[in-house]
């Protein structure tokens, strides 16, 4: 065995800092009867990964456990493919940073330049660029009403045909009042928020007094592409995260999640929304309070 076999073998375990985070928040959201509930929402925090001092990617992340995200990200990249060879890994919150230190010198150009960015969720590679172009969003005014978001929730439950067929792919929609105009299923949300906004520039659609239907969570990433399009109102099937809840209240969104049938959770804009179709109450009661929308 090589004398650099032997060092590499009695190296220590890297040193880890154990920075991990709440994965829940608590939230007041109002729900399809006009009253509020407190809710749980996921965490979400944007987590810079820098190795010898070289940034590599942002991480979206609940936080829980990040110094095993951290090592986990850097072997299935394949950037670095032995445990030993890391020293340490040190979480900073507050500047929300990894800093991973290695024994020896690593070609991250190379790395960097065969790096793919996949269809999957969470890798926020450029939410920095992203952030920097909310300064002059803030939506005003924006109504809805009830009854229009439950007849646009029947007739997008029409749709997702592919997903009927086969399953694994979310589906997103551009929609005004009850109607779609742009229906895309992909295999990654993302992807399909994207392909949305490229029709929506090839064929010069406002975004203004539209909604967008999402069977995806709203995340930041997910808040931050809608309101650069233009639109006003997120309407999505899944569940919010706490960064995604933040920047709708930033921004001025109207975030209404949980929404399938008479259901739903408004998060963000309940003072938008005309509570014109209140469905009949549920036998079992629960503890709320009244939202006036006068």
């Amino acid at each position: 065995m090589s004398s650099d076999a032997n060092n590499t073998a009695s190296r220590p375990a890297p040193v880890l800092s154990s920075e991990g985070l709440s994965p829940t928040y608590s939230v007041m959201a109002t729900d399809e009867y006009g009253e509020q509930q407190e809710k749980h929402i996921a965490g979400e925090r944007p987590l810079t990964i820098y190795v010898n001092k070289k940034e590599i990617v942002t991480l979206m992340t609940l936080g829980t456990q990040p110094e095993a995200l951290v090592l986990g990200y850097l072997r299935n990249q394949a950037f670095i493919d032995d445990i030993a060879e890391i020293k340490s890994v040190q979480v900073d919150w507050e500047t929300e940073s990894a800093a991973i230190t290695t024994h020896n010198k690593h070609d991250w150009e190379e790395k960097l330049s065969k790096r793919t960015v996949t269809s999957g969720c969470g890798q926020g590679t450029v939410f920095g660029n992203m952030m920097e172009q909310l300064e002059n969003i803030r939506f005003e005014n924006t109504q809805i009403k009830q009854s229009v978001i439950y007849d646009l929730l029947d007739n997008i439950s029409k749709q997702n045909e592919i997903y009927k067929r086969a399953g694994g792919v979310h589906g997103c929609a551009l929609c005004k009042d009850d109607q779609q105009l742009i229906f895309v299923e992909d295999v990654g949300r993302h992807n399909a928020v994207d392909t949305i906004c490229g029709l929506m520039w090839l064929d010069n659609i406002s975004g203004e007094n539209k909604t967008f239907y999402t069977t995806g969570r709203l995340t930041s990433e997910m808040v931050i592409k809608v309101a650069q399009m233009g639109v006003p109102v997120i309407l999505s099937r899944s569940g919010v995260t706490h960064m995604g809840f933040s920047l709708a209240q930033q921004l001025g969104v109207t975030l209404i999640a949980r929404a399938k049938g008479k259901h739903f959770l408004a998060f963000n804009g309940s003072e938008n929304i005309s509570f014109d179709q209140t469905p009949d109450k549920k036998p079992h009661s629960h503890k709320t309070r009244q939202v006036s929308h006068s």
